[in-house]
């Protein structure tokens, strides 16, 4: 096993580790953890409510959830010769669930959980149509996900961190939230929000302390947008066996990582989704000095996907354009297209006797493949999402005997303001 460099104990909360990580971005949160180029190393990552969801058959943890702190992240980790304009290389050697940790409170230690955000919350990606909260719990067994909330159904996992990337410097800091303001400023009272400011409550910075804490956390962004340097970009591929290159912004880079995940379909569409869980991550880092303007990386990261993925060989394809359900045209709208393409799986899986909060969880959770299937003839965008028939236990494609039917038990845990 590689040198654990960031150790959580799962007894004490992220805010009483020996090492305290952080929950903003910004390049002045100083690194405690630091390595060289051709390291290999192990990082303990924490569920990303940090225990606030629990394994029960309530969603009350999710209705109250405490959003404001949030990503807990294991970091930042400084490279050693890193500077601004290199390409940092990071290979995800593995990736798993709290390691000999079956069982106790901590998603991660033999469980997860997939929820959806009541809409004042911010929702999911059908929060129109699932506006209240709701919570599904996940058992893991041999790499593979059941619930008692969603029955007939079992995932082999796909694990990966939805959330890694380097410190941004601090005119990338301000290009962030001066850009995010100007879209919050065309509506600020929406619900949910455009986007979401700087906030000083329940922010986490490591080691910060005094004033320096309370100027960072005036101006550090909060981590639950994808950016020019990764973050928060739930891209389920980002398995065992992956190599990512991360542009440098700040000395060091100052790599940080979080928010795991057992399983997600493409898009994590009900946003608290996924199935999340806490764990470890072991990783191998290297340099390519001045790699960003070699390969035209000046922002956001490539990345060589592993292979470790579950095989499925039949799949079925539900389709969208983008029309709404009222039949308003909109043009090449590929956000909605797919919105209409998730409904129409959820319509089909409701025939086979599931509940539709049961299959919006089925789609956020499972390793369903999204696409974009065209996007040039106008008026209309194509979406698709493709549903592994292998996942159930039910046969679920069509034939003329008719949907077989699946045997209920406990229904998906909800709560509303």
């Amino acid at each position: 096993m590689p040198q654990v460099v960031f150790s959580l104990d799962s007894t004490k909360k992220f805010t009483e580790q020996e090492i305290v990580g952080h929950n903003r971005w910004h390049g002045d949160i100083p690194a405690q953890v630091h390595v060289k180029p051709g390291d290999s190393f192990r990082v303990h990552c924490r569920e990303w409510f940090d225990g606030a969801i629990h394994n029960d058959d309530s969603a009350e943890d999710v209705l109250n959830a405490p959003l404001p702190g949030v990503h807990v992240l294991s970091g930042p980790i400084a490279v050693e010769g890193a500077q601004p304009g290199d390409l940092l290389i990071v290979d995800i050697l593995d990736v798993g669930p709290i390691p000999q940790e079956d069982s106790g409170p901590l998603a991660g230690q033999g469980w997860g959980y997939t929820g959806v955000f009541a809409t004042k919350n911010g929702g999911g990606f059908l929060t129109e149509w699932f506006p209240d909260a709701y919570k599904v719990v996940w058992d893991f067994m041999g790499g593979v996900a059941t619930s008692r909330h969603v029955p007939g159904v079992s995932y082999t996992g796909i694990v990966h961190p939805g959330l890694m990337g380097t410190a941004p410097s601090g005119a990338l800091l301000a290009k962030w939230n001066a850009r995010e303001q100007t879209l919050i400023d065309t509506d600020p009272d929406r619900v949910p929000p455009l986007a979401l400011p700087p906030l000083p409550d329940s922010a986490i910075l490591g080691s910060l302390t005094g004033a320096e804490f309370d100027r960072v956390a005036a101006e550090a962004a909060r981590t639950a947008p994808p950016r020019e340097n990764g973050g928060n970009q739930d891209i389920k591929n980002f398995t065992k066996g992956t190599r990512v290159f991360y542009p440098v912004f700040v000395d060091g880079a100052k790599l940080s990582m979080g928010d795991l995940h057992f399983s997600q379909g493409d898009g994590e569409i009900t946003f608290c989704g996924a199935i999340e869980m806490g764990g470890f991550m072991d990783l191998h880092v290297d340099l390519i000095k001045g790699g960003m303007e070699t390969y035209g990386v000046s922002e956001n990261a490539i990345f060589m996907p592993g292979n470790v993925d579950p095989q499925y060989s039949q799949w079925l394809a539900f389709s969208g354009t983008s029309v709404t359900l009222d039949g308003v045209q909109h043009y090449l709208d590929s956000h909605l297209s797919y919105q209409r393409a998730c409904l129409h799986a959820i319509d089909y899986l409701q025939k086979f006797g599931y509940s539709a909060i049961q299959a919006y969880m089925i789609l956020g959770s499972a390793p369903i493949e999204g696409r974009l299937s065209g996007v040039v003839d106008i008026p209309n965008s194509c979406s698709t999402v493709y549903l592994p028939t292998a996942i159930f236990d039910i046969d679920v494609r069509p034939s003329a005997s008719g949907p077989a039917q699946v045997e209920q038990g406990m229904s998906v845990p909800t709560a509303s303001f």
